[in-house]
């Protein structure tokens, strides 16, 4: 009789070993197309454009020979490309501390009991639906137009002065237009993140005497490392590119004073037609981003709630 039992077993579990290994290969189909397309669009690319980081290709000419690490060597002995490094890391740590900061107040705001708040959600996501170089171009000219005249009005001269047009403040023109534009979907993060934070941790903590900044720091912060980290990553690879506004907006200038590491690169590769240099300063770029990102991501693991 168990013998009988263990024969009529196997074939059940040969069909359900079956059954697994079909639906593992479906999957993998399923994958497939969108997993060539990483490699013939970005993977591809990649390993491409670091070979020719190694060569003096101009890109266009059909020929070019591989000159090494001397592309790399004139890098770190370029100051042109040392004072976009410069402007680019100031610029970064300006944007993502007040992006971050701007899109955590906003929101803990709409996070409470208020009315209209899904309202108000939506009014504060709309910038993100809008294209850069649209929010650029608009900023450009109340920047030149609409802000100056105000400040006329006003007898205000620090205010009838063009942000853009000054060496000093050309920086704080392009922060403002791109906080406008990128706070919104950190906020969104944030707001996700506050909904996972459980309410009788607060309850018990304001009943033990806790202040509100005390909660803050002590519960909801610890509970908002992983959208920290997000929210940080994904800032600190934009600021460290940023390319568009500056584009639409100042052009390098006033004096190359706004020059980023993005917008040199594609002035000595499109405009200087030096490829693979400016391949060679994309690779750079990549590794700082690449570095920072690992580093930040260690240190604020540490600090989720739940962690040693």
């Amino acid at each position: 009789m168990k013998a009988f039992i263990v024969s009529q077993d196997k074939p059940d579990v040969t069909k359900r070993f079956l059954h697994i290994k079909n639906m593992k290969w479906s999957y993998f189909l399923f994958l497939l197309p969108a997993l060539l397309f990483y490699l013939v669009f970005f993977f591809y690319p990649v390993l491409l454009g670091f070979f020719y980081s190694f060569t003096n290709w101009d890109g266009i000419a059909k020929s070019y020979k591989v000159i090494g690490l001397k592309n790399y060597a004139s890098i770190l002995q370029d100051m042109r490309f040392l004072q976009a490094i410069k402007f680019t890391f100031t610029y970064a740590l300006m944007y993502v501390i007040l992006k971050l900061t701007l899109a955590l107040i906003i929101a803990l705001l709409l996070n409470g009991n208020m009315k209209l708040r899904g309202f108000f959600r939506s009014v504060y996501f709309f910038p993100a639906v809008l294209s850069l170089i649209t929010v650029s171009l608009v900023f450009n000219q109340l920047f030149y137009a609409v802000i100056p005249r105000i400040g006329e009005g006003l007898g205000l001269e620090w205010l009838s002065q063009n942000l853009l047009s000054q060496k000093e403040t050309a920086v704080f023109g392009i922060i403002i237009a791109n906080l406008w534009h990128g706070f919104s979907v950190p906020m969104v993060i944030f707001l996700a993140g506050l909904a996972s934070v459980p309410k009788d941790l607060h309850e018990a903590a304001t009943i033990d005497g806790a202040s509100p900044f005390q909660r803050f720091i002590s519960i909801t912060v610890p509970f908002l490392i992983p959208m920290l980290n997000v929210n940080l990553v994904i800032s600190i690879k934009g600021a460290l590119t940023v390319f568009e506004s500056i584009m639409a907006m100042t052009g390098g200038g006033p004096a190359s004073a706004t020059e980023s590491v993005g917008y040199l690169i594609y002035q000595h590769g499109i405009n200087d037609f030096k490829f693979a240099y400016a391949t060679a300063e994309s690779i750079c770029i990549f590794v700082i981003v690449a570095v920072i990102s690992v580093i930040q991501i260690k240190v604020l693991n540490r600090k989720e709630a739940g962690q040693q």
